[in-house]
């Protein structure tokens, strides 16, 4: 009587461990599929609690809303890119001869020291700035096909700190990690986060490593600064090339900065909400270096 008591009593124990667990497995799902609808990709489930091939399961799934995106990311890179070649391509079009004419005017007689000649001499300089912004992004944005190498990350942090002074910098990485990226375009996204943070009126910049369990191919850094927050209306346009809210910038640097990471199999983003100390935060995701 006492081991059928026992064994209804575990078996009622088992039940009701299983219908909570199944609850929670319900949860998960729910919570992802409220992510993707939102086309939220970053998420990341809890593995505590779960069975091994439940806990495979879902680092799967976390490591699948990466790779998504990553791939929606790059689709959109691609997408701007083509488009700039497009507008690039018009815009060089509709300008030369605008910048030809004008010359050729103000050469003139009858246009020097006339009430035309300011007028004329305003069309000119518009067209040839536009002219020369389009050409050098164009320059910018055909990036040579990256040289990958194994990269001590600490001497890079050491050059873009002796670059920026006036920042007070903390870095939180291990001496001894090494990226495989390449060296000058690694160098440059760093450059341009860290110039931004500068003209924003940042005083203080901040790199810390993200620990990420589940994927050991990649590094991902936490790049904060102090300086003023970027209003919430412009997050989304963050990377849209020649989007800025400065008034002497070109909207380039975060744009490409972006592309030349998913050259080298990473990715750059902005944080969903800065950390302590900062205003303004990116994540940086870099290829680690394989050893053996």
């Amino acid at each position: 009587m006492i081991w059928i008591l026992l064994f209804v009593v575990i078996g009622i124990v088992f039940v009701l461990w299983e219908v909570r667990r199944q609850h929670s497995l319900q949860l998960r799902a729910h919570l992802m599929q409220e992510a993707i609808s939102n086309h939220d990709f970053t998420f990341r489930l809890p593995l505590d609690g779960l069975l091994p091939g439940e806990r495979a399961m879902q680092q799967t799934l976390n490591k699948l809303g990466e790779t998504i995106r990553q791939q929606v990311n790059q689709n959109e890179v691609e997408s701007w890119e083509r488009l700039t070649r497009v507008l690039t391509h018009e815009i060089m079009n509709a300008t030369a001869p605008i910048t030809s004419i004008s010359q050729s005017m103000l050469g003139r007689d009858d246009v020097k020291g006339s009430p035309l000649e300011p007028g004329i001499q305003a069309i000119y300089d518009t067209s040839r700035h536009l002219n020369n912004f389009v050409v050098n992004y164009r320059k910018m944005s055909e990036l040579e096909k990256p040289v990958l190498a194994d990269i001590p990350l600490h001497s890079m942090f050491d050059d873009v700190c002796k670059a920026y002074p006036e920042l007070t910098w903390e870095v939180n990485v291990p001496t001894d990690i090494a990226v495989r990226a390449d060296a000058g375009m690694l160098r440059q996204v760093l450059m341009n986060l860290a110039k931004n943070a500068a003209e924003a009126e940042a005083k203080r910049m901040v790199i810390q490593q993200i620990k990420e369990p589940s994927n050991h191919q990649q590094l991902m850094l936490y790049i904060g600064n102090d300086g003023l927050p970027i209003p919430a209306e412009n997050r989304q346009s963050l990377f849209v090339p020649f989007f800025t809210t400065k008034r002497s910038g070109n909207g380039i640097g975060l744009s490409l900065s972006r592309r030349m990471m998913i050259q080298q199999g990473g990715m750059l983003d902005l944080a969903e909400k800065p950390w302590s100390g900062c205003h303004t935060g990116f994540i940086l995701t870099i290829q680690i270096k394989q050893h053996g």
